[in-house]
Formats: C-alpha cells, sequence, structure tokens
C-alpha cells in the first residue's frame, strides 16, 4: 500500500475475500450438514470447535488461488475475443501475480511425459479407456498445469 502499488493491492484483496469466502462456505455446508442429521445446538457447536471446518489448509488455499488463476485465464480469452486490450494487460499483470503464489506450472513436455507414463501404466490402448488414464494424470498434476491442456495432452498420446 505504501508503494502504491494498485493493482497488487487489489488484486491481494480479490484473494483474500475469495479465502474468506471459501471459508465461510464449508463452515456453512457443515452446519447444513449437521442440521440434516438432526444434532441439536450443543452437539453441533461441540462437532465445529473440533473439527474446524472453516479453517482453511494450505491445500484448500491452494485450490482458491488456482481457481482465481482460471478465472485470470478465461477473462483474458474473453477480452481478447472482444479486443479490450487494457483489461487484457491487467488480467495478465493479476495472473501473474496470483502465480506468484502458487507451485510452478509444468510446460507441456511434461505433461506429456506424464500422460504417456499414466497411459502406459494403466495399458490404455484408445479412447475408451481415457476414462481410467484422465483420473490418474488429473491426480498427478493437480494445481501445478491447467485442466485444459492436461485434457488436450492426455486426448492426444
Amino acid at each position: 500500500m505504501r508503494a502504491h502499488e494498485e493493482l497488487r493491492r487489489d488484486t491481494l484483496r480479490f484473494v483474500l475475500a475469495a479465502i474468506r469466502n471459501e471459508e465461510k462456505a464449508r463452515l456453512g455446508a457443515a452446519v447444513d450438514k449437521l442440521n440434516a442429521e438432526g444434532k441439536d445446538e450443543p452437539a453441533r457447536q461441540a462437532w465445529l470447535a473440533e473439527h474446524r471446518p472453516g479453517e482453511l489448509d494450505d491445500a484448500a488455499v491452494q485450490e482458491v488461488l488456482t481457481k482465481q488463476a482460471k478465472m485470470r485465464r478465461d477473462s483474458i480469452e474473453a477480452f481478447q475475443k472482444a479486443g479490450r486490450i487494457d483489461l487484457v494487460e491487467k488480467e495478465e499483470k493479476e495472473l501473474a501475480f496470483i502465480a506468484s503464489y502458487l507451485p510452478e506450472q509444468l510446460d507441456e513436455a511434461k505433461i506429456r511425459e506424464i500422460a504417456r507414463g499414466v497411459i502406459a501404466e494403466v495399458g490404455a490402448r484408445g479412447p475408451q479407456d481415457m476414462k481410467l488414464v484422465m483420473p490418474k494424470v488429473i491426480a498427478e498434476t493437480r494445481g501445478r498445469a491447467d485442466g485444459k491442456m492436461v485434457s488436450a495432452w492426455s486426448a492426444r498420446c
């Protein structure tokens, strides 16, 4: 804030708000589940105090950051189609800032290598075996590669 980096400040605020919203959503879902199970207020409070569903661990925060990065990539694509270069540049800067908090992204060669390894491991013979391959490839690349790119390379291998 003191450096007057307004874009960085605003992006950080959006990300923190997204994290808080996810915490509230998880807490709300847990309360709804407990209500559906018929637990009374003291039992709900005891369960919530013990399990703390509203507190996100590092993996959950990484998921939120990944979703925010995907939103920026989708916005960049839409703004490029609309010819809004000014907004494309803004979104790219936000994406770069968010990406600095995420693990390093895999390149196409590494994704292809992972996909080929899973295909060999599973013994996939054709497109009909994609339902066996995709879950394993996605699990190995989770948070480190864009889902569209993983799908594209898994289908080609």
